[in-house]
Formats: structure tokens, sequence, C-alpha cells
């Protein structure tokens, strides 16, 4: 069966995922009975996930003509001969007004029918809620048939719910267990302390105090070395704890002095790193001065190999590069950062494709760039996690990893988490759909 991409304005992307069946007309009768059928159209509806009957009965609208759709044999006629380019075009319009987002083109949206009888499409990919015009002719069709919900919401709604529990008991219980442990590990501590001090009272080596200690005390001996197994030791460099240990080692006089080299040395450090326009974490660059490279590179038309390369060189952490990227590509936009993105994908694709974890400083990327009381990116940013991950930069699994640490992490309560959170659920809601099938 030959598959197309839905909507027209998709037609020449090569790496679109929502397709649907080629229409196949056959015209049948003759005279006043002529009649056209359209052979796939139950194929074409359920791609588009909606009802045959409203597609035939818009076609009806449209042309001026009887249509019916029969739910038994599914067949669907339109009265009269109409071509196949002719139908097409009418699907494509039906396509744009009751099938894609307004706001981000997506096909995957489900018809809301409101209290007050109005027509909403609600997207399940950014969140978006669009507002059908209820002066086309099928929209007092579509209020009199409404679509018949999905079936077996309510149990996915209930295993989630399950899961949510399944995971705070099993939180709960390792809590308990952390304690059980720690109360273990003090009765252990304060009894070996008992007996040192009950052996020191002892005087005289009697043949009782040089025999072999009994079989539980082994025990406990043993489950302490365990434990002090898995404690890892290690030496704090910082210059406090170098004060700290010169002080306690050397003597007065000689303590003091040699803490007056060391502030020398720290004030000589200080004074060549700001001469050398340069920020004292580490000797990296700043971050604007960072920025601001980074966007006369692009301006001078540096290609993405060719400014990932550049980046290499400078001195700053990954964070901050991944960073002054994200925030030199969208320089200067004020909306639509999604088709931005999608514009200058090539540079981000090449940056999160290298070293391991790159991914997930792209993410914390545009979260700081949220944050950074940009209104417009923080509407927008289902719509660029959307799109990033349509252009295959970012993977499901990180995108995932990264909203469940955020709702955990100091900025819980930023707006990010609460925008986001349509494109997440319908995330997971297309994983567990492709594991049912």
């Amino acid at each position: 069966m030959a598959l197309q991409n839905i909507g027209a304005g998709n037609s020449d992307d090569a790496f679109y995922r929502y397709k649907m069946p080629k229409m196949i007309t056959k015209i049948e009768g003759r005279g006043n009975g002529i009649k056209t059928n359209i052979v796939n159209m139950v194929d074409i509806a359920k791609a588009l996930a909606r009802p045959a009957s409203y597609t035939t009965k818009y076609f009806g609208c449209e042309l001026g003509a009887q249509s019916k759709f029969d739910e038994k044999t599914g067949t669907s006629h339109v009265n009269g001969a109409h071509d196949t380019p002719k139908l097409a075009g009418l699907l494509e319009n039906f396509i744009k007004k009751y099938v894609q987002c307004y706001g981000c083109g997506n096909p995957e949206t489900e018809i809301v029918i409101t209290k007050s009888q109005m027509i909403q499409l609600k997207c399940a990919a950014c969140g978006f809620v669009s507002d059908v015009d209820m002066r086309d002719k099928l929209t007092t069709f579509i209020v009199k048939n409404p679509p018949e919900p999905k079936k077996g919401s309510k149990d996915k709604k209930a295993l989630r719910r399950a899961e949510k529990e399944r995971l705070k008991e099993g939180e709960a219980a390792d809590e308990e267990q952390k304690k059980l442990k720690k109360e273990v590990k003090k009765k252990v501590s304060s009894s070996s302390k008992d007996g040192t001090t009950k052996s020191k009272k002892k005087s005289n080596g009697s043949d009782e105090d040089c025999g072999s200690p009994p079989h539980g005390k082994i025990q406990e001996e043993s489950r302490v070395e365990e434990e002090d197994d898995d404690v890892q030791w290690q030496t704090d460099a910082s210059v406090e704890a170098a004060r700290q240990r010169i002080q306690e080692q050397l003597s007065a006089a000689s303590a003091d002095m040699v803490m007056l080299s060391i502030d020398k040395t720290e004030k000589k450090a200080k004074e060549d790193s700001k001469a050398n326009g340069r920020s004292e974490n580490g000797g990296s660059m700043p971050y604007k001065s960072l920025v601001e490279e980074v966007k006369s590179d692009l301006q001078r038309g540096m290609s993405a190999k060719e400014l990932q390369h550049h980046l290499a060189t400078l001195t700053a952490s990954s964070q901050e590069k991944m960073s002054a990227l994200f925030e030199a590509l969208v320089a200067g936009v004020e909306k639509g950062f999604a088709k931005e993105l999608v514009k200058k994908r090539s540079y981000l694709a090449a940056a999160s494709a290298g070293e391991e974890g790159s991914q997930m400083l792209l993410l914390h990327a545009i979260e700081d760039l949220c944050c950074k009381s940009n209104s417009n990116a923080l509407k927008e940013v289902a719509l660029v996690l959307k799109a990033l991950y349509d252009a295959d930069v970012l993977e499901e699994g990180h995108i995932v990893q990264w909203y469940q640490k955020g709702l955990k992490g100091d900025s819980k309560d930023s707006k990010i988490w609460k925008n986001a959170q349509p494109f997440i659920e319908w995330l997971q809601n297309a994983e567990s759909e492709s594991e049912e099938e």
C-alpha cells in the first residue's frame, strides 16, 4: 500500500513519521445513479484517528452532494463522478481544520466537545488547545455524533497510579532499611567501646582472657569490617584544608610564614587572571564573552564541524560551551524558537553527538535559557523539545531522565516543568502504546 505524509506542508520531508495511505477512488453506476466510492476510506480515517463518517460527510458538505458511510460494510460513497485529485485536495483541507494542531502542526490531536457545544483540538505533543471554526457545516454533524473515547484510557491511568504507589512504597522501604543499618552501626560501635573499657580494667592475664572470642562477637566484627569496606576515604585538597593541616603540623611561627606565602601566591594568581581577561573559576573564559565569540563565528558562516572544533579549543566547561552555543543560536529570536532551532539543528546535532552526556548538557542549556526570565522561550519549551526530538537531536530516554531529575531538584518549582509536562506525557503514552502493539 502506497503511503504519503500527513499534511501537504510535510510532503517533502523524507523522515516524517506520520503517514497515511494514498486515496483510491472508483466511479460506480451510470446516469443519475453515478457515485464515487472511496475504496480505502477506512484506512485513511484510521491513520488520521478520525471516524470515517467525518471525512465522508465533509466531502458531501464541500461538494454539495449526498454522501453516506456504511458502518457494517465500511464503504464510503459520494454522489456524482469526482476525480481523485479533487477529493485528495478536500481531504487536505479536512486535515488542516480537524486533524493538525494549530500550534505545532502535529496530527496527533484529539477532538474535544466542550459543555458549551464548542469543538476543540487538544494536541498530545505540545498541549496546545485549538478552537475549531464553528461556522463550518461539518461541526453540527460532529456535535451530534461525538467521537468515541479511546479504549483502555482508564486502564492506563489505573496502571500509572499503581506504578506511582509502588515506587513510593519502594522508596519508603529503602529509607527504613537505611535507618536499620544506622541503628546496627550505633549498637556495634557502643558494644565495641564497652569491650575495650572492660579489657583495660582487667590487669591479670588469665587463661579466660587469652581464650578465643565468642562466635557472635566474630560475626559482629566481620560485619563492621564489611561495612567499613564500603567507605571511600579521600584527602581534602582544598586551600582551607591545607591551611588546617599546616597549622596542626608546624609551630605557630613557621605556620604564619607558610600562610603568608600561600596568600601571596593566591593574590598573584588572581591578578594574572584579571590581566588576561579571564574569570577566577579555573582560568576559563567569562560566559558573556564566550557567547559573543560563538555569535561572531555564526555570523561569519562557520560550519557546524568548524564551530565544534573551535569550541574545543576554548577554555570553558562543557556545560558553559553548550549553553553559550544554544543562547547564540536563538539570539534575537522573540517567537518561533522551535522553527529557528530546526533550521540550525546541524550545530546542535554536532554538539550533542560528541562525548557521553552531551544530550543532558543540551537539556540543561535549554533549562538555563528558560530560567533567565525569557518568558517566550519558557512558553515554547514543549515545542522546542518536540522539534529537537523529531530532528533526532534528543533521545526519549535523556528527555524523560532530565524531566524527572528536574522535578526532584532545586528548580522543581520552576514553570519549565509544568510547560514541558504535556510533551513528556505524550512521549510516555507513545512508548506504552508501541509496547502494547
